[in-house]
């Protein structure tokens, strides 16, 4: 995280989103670079689709490092994300922030929201991530 470009927070009055992988605020440096990234899902470079939730989340997250590292970012520059899940659950949500901590390091924790769907693009498919990054100009 580059604090003089971006800085996250829990502004006081909103409960603590950190067990869940998320802050509630961004707030980004006038003159910012960003990097907008499409959604990324858990297909392979040859577009092989693993059947397993875990499986397509890491493959996503792999995904989303190739895409931020084409525009020169990486993860930690990432400030907020839009998640896709089918059939979501607890137990999802779980593996979701499990595997953001391992993608992102725990404590860097971008804002996101996590939306529930019936199905994605593709037929199998689980999870999309899309990603918004800031970086110094």
């Amino acid at each position: 995280m580059t604090a003089s470009v971006f800085t996250l927070d829990n502004p006081a009055g909103l409960y603590d989103p950190a067990p869940n992988g998320y802050s509630h605020l961004a707030r980004v440096a006038a003159g910012a670079r960003w990097v907008l990234v499409a959604g990324q899902g858990g297909e392979t470079a040859d577009g092989a689709l693993a059947a397993d939730f875990r499986a397509q989340v890491r493959q996503a997250f792999a995904n989303l490092a190739t895409a931020l590292a084409a525009a020169g970012a990486g993860p930690r520059d990432v400030v907020k994300l839009t998640v896709l899940v089918v059939e979501h659950s607890h137990a999802r949500l779980a593996i979701f922030g499990e595997e953001l901590a391992a993608a992102f390091g725990g404590d860097h924790r971008p804002a996101c929201t996590l939306i529930p769907v019936p199905r994605l693009a593709l037929d199998g498919m689980l999870f999309e991530i899309e990603a918004m990054a800031a970086l110094a100009p």
